[in-house]
């Protein structure tokens, strides 16, 4: 976390790994924070987006571009310039998609669908994944060339079973957002629980 602290200000970008639950949006929102970057913080779940619409969300599209395409939409990656794009599970975009990425990451430009020209952009990538993809790489299912865009620092997040000493800190941080909590105590045998317990 603190080589991660130190790299947040260049324009480096992030891989996270860890399994689900482990704050990989939340390491995310923090490089973003440490980089003095001027625009914002745009996450993306790329498993959860269409597949036929990922391109037209991530780069956006021109009024006609294609049938329903009624207006202009600047698209995900560009209202992210100057900022942070977050790509959460990046194993899950299609080949043809990671292809696209991959021209946004070297050129430092996107190509709106439906544009004659493509639009200069400044992003800083911070991509996340609880998938092996080296792994993948071998399999034939995700892009060498793109992974080594993405992967200019990797930072693996251990999940709570493996940082058991956090478990107070996480306890002391949520109690106080619950609503009429009032004064709360953990009995000896519930404290006992929530260290052994073993978050799968």
């Amino acid at each position: 976390l603190a080589d991660l602290g130190r790299i947040a200000p260049s324009t480096v970008p992030v891989l996270v790994r860890g399994e689900t639950g482990t704050g990989k949006e939340l390491i995310a929102r923090a490089v973003h924070e440490l980089s003095g970057r001027r625009g914002g913080f745009v996450p993306v779940n790329c498993g959860a987006l269409p597949r036929a619409l990922i391109e037209s969300e991530l780069f956006g599209y021109r009024r006609g571009a294609f049938s329903g395409a009624r207006d202009d939409r600047e698209g995900l990656v560009r209202r992210a310039d100057g900022g942070t794009l977050f790509l959460d599970e990046i194993a899950e975009l299609p080949e043809e998609s990671q292809v696209a990425l991959l021209r946004v990451l070297q050129e430092g430009e996107v190509r709106p669908i439906g544009a004659a020209d493509a639009l200069r952009v400044d992003v800083r990538v911070v991509a996340a994944t609880h998938q092996d993809l080296p792994a993948r790489i071998v399999a034939g299912r995700f892009r060498e060339d793109l992974y080594a865009r993405l992967a200019g620092f990797q930072v693996a997040l251990p999940p709570l079973r493996d940082r058991r000493e956090d478990v107070g800190a996480l306890v002391a941080a949520i109690l106080p957002r619950l609503d009429d909590a009032g004064v709360v105590t953990f009995h000896g045998a519930a404290a006992r629980a929530l260290l052994a317990y073993p978050y799968p």
